[in-house]
Order: structure tokens, then sequence, then C-alpha cells
């Protein structure tokens, strides 16, 4: 797996960005869906990572600043052809590290609540974050969960 750093212009990280947000709108109601479109996912606070297994696109995500402390996880997606062969955790300790490196105290995301996401939980789950109340812009969402983790 090569994860690198990405400049959101690749067509086969404009498809992913996209099965993405439909996947998200089609889960979550308008006010509670959270996810960036590729404008957003381009803004200078937020760097974007892409995993690749030769010339095939596996996954992605990428890491907020909030502050000089504090980072978010964002759009943590898995290309539907690689799930379950562990893409989202090597990519998740890529975004811990990177936040560490970077000097930040705590590492927070957002997730929907619905049952289809559970397998996202487990995995921050069992990298140590823990539930949380709703952080940064965020506000107490029925359809949504938030974690956050020491560093």
């Amino acid at each position: 797996m090569d994860i690198k750093i990405d400049d959101l212009t690749g067509s086969q990280v404009i498809a992913l960005i996209g099965e993405h947000l439909q996947s998200m709108s089609a889960q979550s109601p308008a006010e509670s869906m959270h996810a960036l479109n590729l404008d957003g996912l381009k803004k200078p606070e937020i760097t974007f990572w892409s995993v690749w297994e030769q010339e095939e696109l596996m996954g992605c995500g990428a890491l907020k600043e909030l502050d000089d402390q504090h980072g978010e996880i964002k759009s943590m997606r898995t290309s539907s052809s690689h799930l379950r062969k562990g893409v989202a955790r090597q990519l998740l300790l890529h975004i811990i590290d990177e936040a560490k490196r970077r000097g930040y105290q705590r590492l927070s995301l957002e997730t929907g609540s619905m049952a289809s996401f559970d397998p996202a939980i487990k995995l921050y789950a069992s990298l140590g974050f823990e539930y949380c109340e709703p952080f940064a812009n965020y506000k107490e969402d029925p359809n949504s969960v938030f974690m956050t983790k020491g560093l």
C-alpha cells in the first residue's frame, strides 16, 4: 500500500469522492451530512491522502486542521473492491502519525450513527477513539456520532 498526498485531480480519486458523497447523501438527511466535496477538500487547512496498490486506488482520507492543537479526520473511504483489506486502518494510522508530527493534542471525527457506520466506529474505537460531545461547529444530532482521541 502506497499512501500519498493527493491533489484531487485524478479521475479515480474524483470518482471515489463522488461515490462517497452519493453514499453519504443516501444514508443521511441533508442537514446531517458533513462530507466535503472536491472544493471543500482542496481548502488549505486540509491535507488529503490517497491509498494505492500500483495503479489502483484503494481508498482515501483527509486531515483538517481545526487549530494548532486539534485536527479532524475527514472523508475516510475505502474503494468497494478493497474492503476488509486493512486500507482504512493503515490510512488512519498514517493520519494519526501525521497529527502527532504536527504537534496536535487531539484528533476528532464525526461519522454517521446508522448501522452501516458500525464498522467505521469499531475501527476508530480499536485505535483509541472515544465517544465525545460535538466539537468545532458541529451540533448534537441523532444522525451523528462524535469521537476523539488524545495524542
